[in-house]
């Protein structure tokens, strides 16, 4: 039985394997994020459509993350650059311990709590958490941490004019010996080396930098993608002080602050993405201004949120456009996203007083920023204070619940129990809880109480119901 078993899973591997040689033999971007593939005979791995020569089936190994790849020995190619990509979907969809400690990892905290902070977190041991992550993706919370630095602090060497001893520490290592030793192991070259072979354009940008301009970024994304959709809802709940998104539709540019764990940031997003190849992703364009470099791979994590920029829209497209009354809708608007949130305490308190009472709290209780810019002069008041200054009350409530951490919204928190907590608060009804769960916890699969959804919706309802409201067919505030 088990010779069976085995055989048969033998079986299966090969199978997925060669689907996975079918998706680099095309050059197929759709992966990209999804799987990484390693060439034997060259030490390189790669993403699915690098447009490097196809290798021989018989030379190629294929990884769950970068990391897996970097830790078999392999260095990042210089071509596609692999650690660019979008994450895979899988990590923000998984409400399992592998996909939480994912999205915990994302958010850097490795960096800040090490890997008792992080089994801490997910509620297991941390021999637990790395033979699960081990198992499943190849690699295990340090190697995949150690993999993110390498990708901040490559973006940093070639988008800036930081020196490298700065850049080093803004990038998480522990010192300049680790992170030359990594530089190296990851892309093959010193850190100087790795500066000089950046792109023209961002030598450009790096000439053109000054202190004061900020990090400038490509927020990479799978497949097509609708900014249209995104931007008319951050205009239409934008809160004055701590959001503002200007000019016209098509062009336009949000902004907002950010309070982070090692200081605050302002960050700029562009509307229109630069995009090659619609068809097969593209970007937004991102700027950064932050008080602590040490900040940007959680920053950066965040806005991808925000803005849903690790979802398969391929997948969700193909499941929804076989239904009778989206097919059009998905057929009208390709690659619709579900957006999240920058800040899911932030976001929970917001839904649950609504946008002015929000910008009263915020001008009462938030914030003043140092360095003010523009419209931007404050961050949302933290739950804290907002439980001290005002403990009467949902708001005060709920912020409560958040500042004692009976309420967790953060990356890996569990999303039924975040519900029930949330339910549990005086004043939290149904619909703000599955608001919450939808934009603070990514939940892609989330039904407004009272409303009937079929299920071949499923695991997509969240995704479908923005096909409705960019339609006009379901209510905003329903």
């Amino acid at each position: 039985m088990r010779a069976a078993e085995a055989a048969a899973t033998a079986a299966y591997a090969s199978t997925r394997e060669d689907g996975r040689y079918e998706a680099v033999r095309s050059r197929d971007a759709r992966f990209d994020g999804a799987f990484f593939f390693a060439v034997e005979t060259t030490g390189i791995y790669c993403r699915p459509s690098c447009p490097a020569v196809t290798p021989k089936r018989h030379n190629v190994r294929f990884f769950a993350t970068a990391a897996a790849a970097q830790g078999s020995g392999f260095r990042a190619c210089r071509r596609c650059r692999p650690d660019a990509v979008p994450g895979s979907a899988d990590w923000n969809v998984r409400a399992d311990v592998v996909g939480r400690a994912m999205r915990l990892i994302g958010d850097g905290v490795v960096d800040r709590e090490g890997v008792t902070g992080l089994a801490g977190r997910l509620g297991y041991s941390a021999r637990q958490v790395q033979r699960q992550l081990t198992a499943e993706v190849g690699a295990g919370p340090v190697a995949l941490a150690r993999a993110q630095r390498a990708h901040t602090a490559r973006v940093l060497l070639q988008t800036t004019g930081l020196p490298v001893t700065e850049i080093a520490f803004a990038s998480g290592f522990a010192s300049v010996r680790q992170f030359n030793d990594t530089i190296r192991a990851v892309y093959a070259a010193t850190p100087s080396e790795l500066r000089a072979t950046a792109p023209a354009r961002d030598r450009a940008a790096r000439r053109a930098a000054t202190p004061s301009a900020g990090v400038p970024l490509r927020l990479a994304h799978r497949g097509p993608y609708q900014p249209g959709p995104v931007f008319d809802l951050l205009q239409r709940e934008a809160v004055a002080g701590i959001e503002e998104v200007s000019g016209a539709p098509g062009h336009r540019v949000y902004r907002r602050t950010l309070r982070l764990p090692h200081g605050t940031g302002i960050v700029a997003v562009q509307e229109r993405p630069g995009r090659p190849d619609p068809g097969s992703g593209g970007w937004l364009e991102a700027r950064l201004h932050l008080t602590d470099l040490r900040d940007l791979t959680t920053s950066v994590q965040r806005l991808r949120r925000l803005f849903d920029l690790d979802a398969d829209p391929y997948a969700v497209d193909e499941r929804l456009g076989t239904d009778p009354r989206l097919a059009p809708l998905v057929a009208a608007r390709p690659g619709l996203r579900s957006p999240g949130t920058a800040d899911p305490e932030e976001l929970a308190v917001r839904a649950l007083v609504g946008r002015t009472e929000a910008e009263r709290l915020v001008q009462r209780y938030g914030k003043a920023l140092d360095a003010p810019c523009g419209s931007l002069t404050h961050l949302f008041p933290e739950p804290a204070a907002l439980a001290q200054a005002e403990p009467d009350g949902p708001a005060g409530a709920l912020a409560a619940a958040l500042a004692d951490g009976a309420v967790r919204l953060d990356p890996g928190a569990d999303r039924d129990d975040a519900e029930h907590a949330l339910l549990a608060v005086p004043g939290v009804d149904a619909r703000t809880a599955a608001a919450v769960r939808t934009r603070a916890l990514g939940d892609p699969d989330v039904a407004p109480p009272g409303a009937a959804l079929p299920d071949t919706w499923r695991p997509w309802r969240s995704y479908a119901l923005n096909h409705l409201r960019a339609a006009g067919e379901w209510e905003n505030d329903r």
